[in-house]
């Protein structure tokens, strides 16, 4: 493996245009280890029926690639899709990770969707839980984890050579920032966390983890940090963490609830696996009925 694959791994972006969600497959070459960035498991909310298209189309071009996965990468438990990690785990045979702040999470939403004792909030449900500063490896290729939570507790940056994979952190800078105001989220948090992501080598490769262009672009998956120093709507340079926390709030206050958010999280807390069926062999999703407002 040479020094010049170590510190720029190949990425295949994938976009699920339904959830504005980007999924990555980080690798070394054809032949070689790979990692799978927060994959999608489709899902239809008017017929709650969940399909893996989505998931399959990485499993194709893996194949294609003869690629060996070893890792399921979450960025953070999402709130805006459901995730096909336990899905691709089980066919791959590779371990699922996310950040130790998923305990939080975990113990949050069992609360909400009133699961019993048979759900132990402990993070057991995933291979590893990651915190700030581990290192593990992707075949030859180095991952440095940095914890960057304020969006979520559980919020992890995955730097891979000169790739940095951020989750809900920043969005394209026209986009700005993540919202801070789910279970857990602090915009004085997400603020520092940015900061490390800003103090990252200048010629680091952003990976967005949503992108939300509207009609006015194409969906864009990459960054740079000059990029965002210089434009993002919510956090360019010179805005200090005193307005961005005041612009942050502002703004939470008039978003929507994510439209997939209750069925999500069931799933992602789970480790990207569906709830157990009932005795009638159905799996059913708990629907908490007024109650989000009261859940931050």
């Amino acid at each position: 493996m040479s020094d010049a694959i170590r510190l720029h791994p190949q990425v295949e972006p994938f976009f699920d245009k339904d959830t504005g969600t980007f999924t990555y497959v980080v690798y070394e070459g054809e032949g070689g280890a790979a990692a799978i960035i927060d994959p999608v498991l489709d899902y239809e909310p008017a017929g709650a029926r969940i399909s893996t298209a989505s998931a399959d189309a990485l499993l194709a071009f893996v194949r294609g690639k003869a690629l060996q996965v070893t890792w399921i990468l979450e960025t953070h438990a999402h709130a805006d899709h459901l995730s096909a990690a336990g899905y691709l785990a089980d066919i791959l045979q590779a371990q699922v990770a996310i950040g130790r702040g998923i305990v939080q999470v975990q113990e949050r939403f069992k609360v909400l969707f009133g699961l019993g004792e048979e759900f132990i909030a402990d993070g057991r449900q995933f291979d590893r839980l990651l915190v700030d500063g581990d290192q593990f490896a992707i075949g030859a290729l180095p991952v440095r984890v940095i914890a960057t939570p304020g969006h979520t507790d559980d919020g992890l940056t995955y730097v891979i050579g000169d790739a940095a994979f951020i989750g809900d952190t920043l969005f394209a800078a026209d986009t700005g920032t993540a919202r801070t105001d789910f279970p857990g989220g602090d915009a004085h948090r997400l603020f520092a966390s940015i900061q490390k992501i800003l103090a990252l080598p200048a010629d680091t490769r952003i990976f967005l983890c949503h992108d939300y262009p509207g009609t006015r672009r194409e969906a864009e998956p990459l960054t740079s940090i000059a990029a965002q120093r210089a434009g993002n709507a919510h956090l360019k340079d010179g805005v200090d963490e005193s307005a961005f926390v005041q612009l942050r709030q502002q703004r939470d206050a008039t978003l929507p609830v994510p439209r997939l958010i209750l069925p999500a999280l069931q799933v992602n807390i789970r480790g990207g696996r569906l709830p157990e069926p009932d005795a009638n062999g159905v799996r059913y999703f708990r629907l908490p009925l007024d109650q989000m407002g009261d859940a931050r």
